[in-house]
């Protein structure tokens, strides 16, 4: 099985011909929330129905934080810390560098968030994370609850100030900056288990406050299976899962090309070195690829 799908010239010269998948652990239940800390050498992500935070590195796997709250998505703040998306304890989360957790945010408005799934950092260490409420459909990935919001996406400001970045979703899912902070993606998935679920990736321009969204409007529709987890290059090209691997689209929404994956891909991110190495969680497995570019940096 090749490890490419090329379906325009450009994609030939981000991706290298020699560098294959590689395994680099099993026999998970499913994987989500990768992030890299390049200061350590290491990935963390989330083995979500085991409840525990896994970390990968050169010399291995082992369990980080366990048991974990069933935490989905992470990311990493400008002083370092780690930020969580918690499907058990319906909030989002920091991590000291003590260990210590700190409640960002477990409630709007006096009702309690649904399961924050993803979450990005921008550069004014504001903080935006989406809340479906697939972590308390079931007790597999968190635990039923009632549902006292709709599945909105939050800011929350650098002084703790929360409030909804945009409300027109379904099931808002995983998000990234374009690398100018411009752009906003966020995926769109739609009511978990529908028959027809919503796979598109909606895009919304930020007004220069940093903060106003214009009206989402739909940049790409992945097709086989569904987004996820994205991540934008320091080209600002958008890399999706999707249940043939990864897609590469172009800013404009073209589809360039396909890394091919034996299994449906989650979530992704960039790390290594240069951060130009792609980690991939896929269902029971985590994957990495060597590419031909970089993932977009913080600024």
């Amino acid at each position: 099985m090749p490890a490419y799908e090329i379906l325009d010239d450009r994609f030939s010269a981000m991706v290298l011909p020699n560098a294959p998948i590689e395994l680099l652990g099993e026999n998970f239940r499913w994987l989500e929330g990768p992030v890299w800390f390049g200061d350590h050498d290491m990935l963390l992500f989330s083995d979500l129905p085991n409840n525990r935070v896994m970390r990968w590195s050169e010399s291995g796997i082992a369990i980080h934080r366990a048991p974990a709250d069933f935490p989905n998505g992470h990311a990493r703040d400008r002083q370092g810390r780690l930020i969580e998306c918690s499907h058990a304890a319906r909030c989002l989360r920091r991590i000291e560098c003590d260990g210590r957790i700190t409640i960002l945010a477990d409630r709007f408005e006096g009702k309690r968030l649904n399961s924050p799934n993803d979450v990005v950092v921008k550069s004014d260490n504001s903080i935006w994370f989406s809340d479906p409420p697939y972590g308390i459909n079931t007790d597999y990935e968190g635990g039923k609850g009632m549902s006292e919001l709709q599945a909105n996406l939050y800011r929350l400001d650098k002084n703790g100030t929360l409030d909804i970045a945009a409300a027109d979703f379904e099931g808002p899912n995983g998000l990234c900056f374009s690398p100018d902070e411009k752009r906003l993606y966020v995926v769109e998935s739609g009511v978990q288990f529908a028959a027809a679920a919503n796979r598109s990736i909606r895009v919304f321009d930020i007004a220069p406050d940093g903060k106003t969204l214009a009206v989402g409007r739909t940049f790409h529709t992945i097709e086989p299976g569904m987004a996820d987890g994205i991540r934008a290059d320091e080209a600002g090209n958008i890399w999706s899962s999707a249940a043939d691997g990864v897609h590469c689209i172009d800013p404009s929404g073209h589809l360039l090309g396909k890394i091919l994956v034996p299994t449906t891909v989650a979530n992704i991110a960039f790390g290594g070195r240069d951060l130009s190495r792609l980690f991939i969680c896929a269902g029971q497995k985590l994957y990495a690829i060597y590419t031909n570019v970089r993932g977009a940096r913080l600024l």
